[in-house]
């Protein structure tokens, strides 16, 4: 059982990657399924405020508070990540550019951070004096994998996979 609920967790984010037009998001509700929530974020800095808030509300919702922290930090670096590295939008990409969704599969949560941005996020070695260049590093010591793949047209989904209890 558990097998299926990773395969429809990697079903859920190859979705994602083949066929959302970054146009079909121009409104910033919240849209969800039992085990599925995903919001419309704007390229402002207010947004890590209002993805940390949406990822509280669906972990309460689903009864894994107990997450919140791990995940408000990943969820922080994912979605500061994708307004630091995609500033300039490509033609036609207008509203609400960066999505964020949760997916609950069995003993897993994975977070998916889309944005317009072709450019790829890359793990470098951390600089201890420099502000930046450290937030791959928290995704990778707070969640248990996470990866990026290309969505087709422009952008991409980076995404951080948690265990969770069932």
């Amino acid at each position: 059982m558990a097998g299926e609920r990773v395969d429809e967790a990697q079903e859920w984010l190859a979705a994602i990657a083949r066929g959302e037009g970054w146009g079909d998001r121009a409104d910033s509700s919240a849209h969800s399924a039992p085990h599925a929530m995903t919001v419309g974020l704007a390229a402002v800095p207010e947004s890590v405020k209002e993805a940390r808030d949406f990822a509280l509300t669906a972990l309460r919702a689903w009864g894994l508070g107990g997450m919140y922290d791990d995940v408000r930090l990943v969820v922080s670096e994912l979605v500061t990540n994708a307004l630091r590295y995609a500033p300039g939008l490509p033609d036609g990409v207008e509203g609400m550019p960066i999505r964020l969704s949760l997916l609950r599969t069995g003993g897993r949560l994975t977070c998916a951070v889309t944005d317009p941005s072709d450019q790829i996020p890359v793990h470098r070695e951390p600089d201890f004096v420099s502000q930046t260049g450290r937030g791959l590093h928290l995704v990778e010591a707070f969640s248990h994998s996470w990866n990026w793949v290309p969505l087709s047209g422009h952008g991409k989904v980076v995404w951080a996979c948690f265990l969770s209890p069932e």
